[in-house]
């Protein structure tokens, strides 16, 4: 693998796998302050960012050794509120910058395993921001998101609100590995 995509996909898994624990913490805080539905998105969410770190992961199992991760991350605890808004900025950096200048690397690399990882994830982070965008709304209006159950794609993070397809539209995974939470 080339280093400079390989040091891409290595700070796209450090920043997925730091939005995967950001993300069970403040849900942690959404049910304290009781918006159950925010803390299973943001749990929901999770799972996904671990699919993309997993994916990402899998593209370097052949690049072994220990390297130092360059990857952004967003700290501290506040209200629900304005957790919700540092989740938008996060998507919303992955899809207007981060990913966006990975993909060129890759494409221009040739390197068609991570391209196909970084395509699942930006994908997913465009569900994501509008998901957390619309929460923050409800959240600002002082109630609960309203969200049905949400699917989360186990392979390529693939989220949804409602029913699961009978074949993920990003990567084909069947209907039945979809992780529901409900």
């Amino acid at each position: 693998m080339h280093p400079m995509t390989a040091e891409n996909l290595r700070s796209a898994y450090g920043g997925e796998s730091m939005a995967h624990m950001r993300y069970i913490i403040w849900a942690d805080k959404a049910e304290k302050d009781g918006f159950p539905n925010v803390a299973r998105l943001f749990r929901a969410v999770s799972f996904a960012e671990q699919a993309h770190a997993t994916g990402h992961f899998n593209v370097m199992k052949d690049v072994a050794g220990g390297f130092p991760v360059v990857a952004g991350g967003g700290f501290g605890i506040g209200t629900t509120s304005q957790n919700l808004q540092g989740a938008i900025d996060g998507e919303s950096f992955e899809i207007a910058e981060m990913y966006p200048a990975y993909l060129a690397v890759a494409e221009a690399q040739g390197e068609s395993a991570a391209h196909r990882s970084m395509t699942r994830a930006i994908e997913a982070e465009k569900i994501h921001a509008a998901m957390y965008t619309t929460a923050k709304k409800a959240v600002d209006a002082g109630k609960d998101a309203a969200f049905g159950p949400i699917q989360i794609c186990p392979v390529c993070g693939h989220t949804l609100d409602g029913e699961a397809p009978d074949k993920c539209p990003v990567c084909s995974t069947l209907k039945n590995r979809f992780k529901t939470f409900a």
